[in-house]
């Protein structure tokens, strides 16, 4: 099982980890990004990671997974990554009129036991709107998972989260910024459009 330091070095390898103003899918703005799909682009590096996180979840919780689930954008990739690691099938919620649904003719089997699936979990948001789509579909979800929990064991999706690197990155409302973020101009790197 990789350590934390091996995992960020990945993203620094990846140029995945990046210094400026960002504009977080949450809305927050905080002076460091992961962007996880630099990190992703590489097939052998997705599976690396993604094998020490199955073998984390596995070492770490006393489950069965029966599907994996995960939100789109971000969560496709290793959602996919996961499944095809524990054997089992890979779905995506996606956003339709700002709101995670199945699409794609994608069904859960009733009480199947779900791995909800992700690459960066900040404050949860997504991780929970995506659990509450498996629930309302009749899904049992039994762990959820990312690469990099942004919140350092802090954000709450209402299911065990294992996650292979936690990693603390002060996030700000805008209304709130320290004076040297203030000072820089914002991008928004990630998967969701501005509000």
């Amino acid at each position: 099982m990789m350590d934390r330091q091996e995992v960020l070095q990945y993203f620094r390898d990846a140029d995945a980890l990046l210094e400026g103003h960002f504009i977080l899918s949450s809305g927050l703005h905080a002076a460091r990004y992961l962007q996880c799909a630099r990190v992703l682009m590489d097939p052998h590096v997705a599976a690396k990671l993604c094998n020490s996180l199955v073998d984390k979840i596995m070492t770490t919780l006393d489950v069965k997974i029966d599907l994996v689930v995960s939100p789109a954008m971000g969560g496709v990739v290793v959602g996919y990554e996961m499944g095809r690691q524990l054997g089992v099938k890979a779905i995506f919620t996606e956003r339709v009129d700002g709101e995670l649904t199945l699409r794609r003719g994608f069904e859960i089997p009733q009480d199947a036991r779900i791995l909800m699936a992700e690459d960066i979990v900040t404050t949860g948001l997504s991780s929970r709107e995506c659990i509450k789509v498996i629930n309302d579909y009749g899904g049992n979800v039994v762990a959820a998972s990312c690469l990099i929990d942004r919140s350092n064991g802090a954000a709450d999706v209402g299911v065990p989260l294992v996650s292979l690197a936690g990693l603390e990155i002060p996030s700000y409302s805008p209304d709130e910024l320290p004076p040297e973020l203030a000072r820089l101009p914002a991008i928004k790197p990630g998967s969701r459009g501005l509000k």
